[in-house]
């Protein structure tokens, strides 16, 4: 009964997101509370709440601090030099903005959290994308996608539940795997090529405003438009001259103490003719990353540097709780680079709403969470798909493992999957003579999955970020996570890995 509840719950809650009936927040708290009164536990349903809050609280803390913390990061400049590069590289072409986005995520996601990759990778590549009209959940999927296949990384945390589920070391189940990781890796890259050369199909003609990419037109319609496309983006670029100097005439005729730059005269309506892809003179929010911020402090540039470094480092040799560790450097980097209390409060309040959001879904995560373990229906869904397994497969439970860590890490926490039933998997292989090894490098292969599950709270920084609807994102990027994953466990068996 509990297993027929708990995969109900489940499917309820992602058909109703996905269709838009409910907001995300809405749907972790009211399906979870409606299904344990018909389990008929609802007397116990605020100690399961409780419960599941108390193990996420220092998740949702984590996430708080962190987001502030790597907020301020951008707002200084910490990681502009690695934005421009990939910036440089993108230009205006849509397969290189993709691949741009894979390769940014892929980098970033070697600090081993999920929030601070998607942060940054968002903060540089949510202008671009907004500017050029390309689609967002394409940057959200594929963001994702390259991060699930870095979270394996050790101090990522999956690996070191299995190796602690089944008392091996990290390294013995990592290091054999990295040939079938980099497989996956390049497949995302190619994804990101493909969802590129879609874009590109889509989009039409592009021409990014300022800079010498508007003096060399990006060419990527169809065959034999280069001609045309280059005079269209000479023309257009003339226009745009031109409604610069009318907007420029306009201003001078305001109202007395209006000046001409900043303020309501410099942001007047945009001309009905223009095209909007000037930029930042039509819509301030896609500036991203502005090489002019106030919030700069370049003389503090290597102390940022070092101080991101130190926290890393101590989150890896885990000093201290990372909760702990991040309000310390959020404290201290906002100390630091911004002395005067004015703008301590301006930087907290910029990022104010990121966070609101991120700690409302962890907590409603929550609700969802203590439920499914509070009235047995994880523990028992995932006896039930044990159990499933058929006696001949005992000899291939590295595979069986590989393919059902898909949709468990999916629908479970990894907490709940690495303590509770990888240790049922290794047992049940080990009967068969397989290597506990074994079972727990196949049972990494689902993490690009894992990323863009609702019980994620990083993915919440994510599509909160890009302004994505959830339902949206589940959608577009469920399927090419697991065709992902699937190519990890295809790569592992090839080599021998698995």
């Amino acid at each position: 009964m509990l297993t027929i509840l708990g995969f109900a719950m489940i499917a309820t809650f992602l058909v109703l997101i996905m269709m838009k009936k409910l907001s995300p927040i809405a749907a972790l708290v009211l399906i979870p509370a409606l299904f344990c009164v018909i389990a008929g536990q609802g007397a116990h349903l605020g100690d399961y709440v409780i419960e599941g809050v108390g193990k996420l609280a220092p998740t949702a803390a984590m996430l708080m601090f962190a987001i502030v913390y790597f907020g301020v990061m951008i707002d200084v400049g910490l990681f502009d030099p690695i934005v421009r590069g990939i910036l440089r590289f993108c230009k205006a072409d849509p397969v290189r903005v993709v691949v741009g986005t894979a390769v940014l995520a892929a980098i970033v996601s070697l600090d081993g959290d999920g929030s601070t990759t998607f942060m940054i990778t968002v903060s540089a590549m949510y202008p671009l994308y907004k500017r050029l009209g390309l689609s967002l959940v394409v940057m959200t999927g594929v963001a994702a996608t390259a991060n699930g296949v870095m979270n394996t990384l050790p101090w990522g945390g999956p690996t070191a539940r299995a190796a602690t589920a089944l008392k091996l070391d990290a390294g013995d189940i990592f290091v054999p795997m990295i040939p079938a990781l980099g497989v996956g890796l390049l497949f995302v890259f190619a994804l990101a090529y493909v969802l590129g050369l879609r874009e590109r199909k889509r989009v039409g003609t592009l021409v990014l405003p300022g800079g010498a990419e508007e003096r060399e037109p990006v060419l990527v319609g169809g065959p034999g438009a280069g001609a045309s496309r280059t005079k269209a983006g000479a023309s257009r670029t003339k226009a745009r001259a031109s409604r610069t100097k009318a907007r420029a005439s306009r201003t001078t005729t305001t109202a007395p103490g209006a000046g001409t730059t900043g303020g309501p005269a410099a942001a007047d309506t945009p001309d009905p003719a223009d095209d909007g892809t000037e930029g930042p003179a039509v819509d301030p929010a896609l500036q991203g990353l502005d090489p002019h911020r106030a919030t700069l402090r370049p003389r503090l540039y290597w102390f940022n540097a070092g101080l991101t470094v130190a926290l890393l480092t101590a989150m890896i040799m885990e000093l201290l709780p990372i909760p702990v560790l991040f309000l310390l450097g959020a404290a201290l980097a906002l100390t630091v680079n911004y002395p005067r209390m004015a703008d301590q409060k301006a930087r907290i309040a910029a990022h104010a709403e990121n966070v609101l959001n991120v700690a409302g879904m962890v907590f409603a995560a929550a609700v969802f969470t203590g439920v499914l373990s509070g009235t047995g229906m994880v523990k028992d869904m995932a006896d039930w798909l044990v159990s499933a397994i058929p006696d001949g497969m005992g000899p291939h439970m590295a595979l069986v493992t590989g393919l059902l860590s898909l949709p468990l890490t999916y629908f479970m926490s990894n907490d709940g999957f690495y303590f509770g039933v990888l240790p049922v998997l290794a047992e049940a292989g080990a009967a068969h003579g397989v290597s506990p090894l074994e079972i727990a490098r196949a049972s990494l292969v689902g993490q690009a999955l894992h990323m863009s599950s609702p019980l994620v709270p990083a993915v919440y920084v994510l599509v909160g970020m890009a302004k994505v609807e959830f339902g949206d994102h589940t959608r577009f990027t469920v399927k090419w996570a697991a065709l992902t994953s699937l190519v990890v466990l295809g790569a592992g068996m090839l080599f021998g890995i698995i």
